[in-house]
């Protein structure tokens, strides 16, 4: 990466703050990682996969995963109202690189659990 990249990285309008940060937060990574192993799911259903988070956080995920097309919502007008999540064709793109990110911490697990022992112990 050239100098003048990482220099515009730091401003509001970069790539990295405005995408990437929005895709890889904690709830979103889950959500995503659900929605891949399932063509479609209910919101109840997704809020069972993910027991940990709250309706709000789960709501509020969707919404911007919705806004940023990465995830599509459909509702179906019936009594009682249905509504379906699944990944859009940008979220169906970005999922093979998310899939490297848990490979690699799944892969690194162990040892960086270790080493924040080992590193937590010697600055005691």
């Amino acid at each position: 990466m050239k100098k003048e990249e990482i220099q515009n990285a730091t401003f509001t309008d970069c790539p990295i703050r405005n995408v990437i940060s929005r895709i890889t937060d904690k709830w979103s990574l889950l959500v995503l990682y659900t929605l891949e192993h399932q063509e479609v799911m209910r919101f109840n259903d997704l809020w069972r996969q993910i027991p940990d988070i709250s309706q709000k956080m789960l709501t509020t995920t969707l919404r911007h995963l919705e806004d940023d097309g990465i995830v599509s919502r459909e509702l179906f007008v019936e009594v009682p109202p249905r509504v379906e999540y699944r990944l859009a064709e940008r979220g169906k793109s970005l999922m093979p690189l998310l899939d490297s990110l848990l490979t690699w911490g799944i892969e690194h697990f162990s040892d960086i659990i270790t080493d924040r022992k080992n590193h937590t112990k010697s600055n005691q």
